[in-house]
């Protein structure tokens, strides 16, 4: 064998030709292997798009629906978006569109109001409660704790009629203090608490300790602050539990300045009904609406909540 200037080469021994061809089989299984994976990561992608566009198709069509006109969705429900959603807003908001009805506004403001109270209740509750559980010792302290969590065995309609009553008797209907108070007792925000609170060191609170910190100065500039991701989690699910709240503002709130936009809902498909044309634009914008706040939220909070959720699971 010679080169091309002639020069004689030296032919390959075995070994030469054994890495060789043992490096040509690795990288053709890194080939396939890479195949392999890229195969997967397109079907899943193509599962997730799949399944986004079915979830989200819905909410699509309420968007499409709310930016036409009355008459336009008399028979099927059009595929391309109108001009008229801002229009249908306002009118939907400023109660315009609606007869005899509370302004979507109010209701937003109210349910606002509750979703927030119940929020900031359920917090001050639970983490007193898991923060005792957890750093203090004494008699029954496990025992409380389970007393605390078989409450989420019972359903939520069981307590409805009795906590009515209560509510009633105390003159606590149709005002705010009557929709949140009875709500704000959460086993599931100090069931999640008191995990998170489990994966902090004992030796923080020996140090507190040695350092002279009471309990409430522990808890106020030590727990909080490494809690920060938690409290963003409990708090936007919190939040939503108190928008979405249904029955107990059907209960409590009989007038209608007191009223959620959850409930709401109800008497505006009613009153779209009494219309020649049904106003399904306007329900569908005050759904959007009412959709609004919740979204935002999850949104703004999404990196804390996934860290918070997952910090309390460890």
């Amino acid at each position: 064998m010679t080169d091309e200037k002639g020069a004689q080469r030296k032919p390959a021994s075995f070994r030469q030709r054994t890495i060789v061809s043992r490096g040509r089989h690795v990288l053709s299984r890194l080939t396939l292997r890479r195949r392999k994976v890229t195969g997967r990561t397109v079907m899943r992608h193509a599962i997730i798009i799949i399944l986004i566009a079915i979830f989200s198709f819905p909410i699509y069509l309420a968007v499409v629906a709310a930016s036409h006109e009355a008459r336009s969705l008399l028979g099927a429900v059009p595929l391309l978006p109108g001009a008229h959603l801002v229009q249908n807003m306002v009118e939907t908001l400023t109660g315009a569109g609606f007869v005899n009805t509370t302004p979507v506004s109010l209701m937003l403001g109210n349910s606002l109001i509750m979703a927030i109270g119940i929020t900031v209740g359920k917090l001050a509750v639970s983490i007193p409660a898991a923060f005792a559980v957890v750093f203090f010792r004494f008699p029954g302290r496990m025992l409380a704790f389970w007393a605390i969590f078989i409450t989420l065995l019972l359903p939520v309609e069981v307590r409805f009629f009795p906590t009515y009553e209560i509510t009633a008797n105390l003159g606590m209907l149709d005002s705010f203090t009557g929709l949140i108070l009875p709500l704000i007792a959460s086993a599931t925000a100090t069931f999640l608490f008191r995990q998170f609170f489990l994966t902090l060191p004992p030796a923080l609170a020996d140090a507190a300790r040695i350092d002279g910190a009471g309990p409430m100065t522990f808890l106020w500039k030590i727990i909080l602050p490494l809690s920060r991701p938690n409290l963003a989690a409990i708090a936007v699910i919190e939040f939503i539990y108190g928008w979405n709240q249904y029955l107990w503002p059907l209960l409590a709130a009989s007038d209608g300045k007191h009223q959620t936009v959850v409930v709401g809902m109800a008497a505006l498909i009613n009153a779209a009904n009494e219309f020649s044309v049904p106003q399904w634009n306007l329900v569908m914008a005050a759904a959007i609406l009412a959709l609004l706040p919740p979204v935002i939220l999850m949104l703004a909070m999404q990196r804390w909540f996934i860290e918070g959720i997952t910090a309390g699971m460890n």
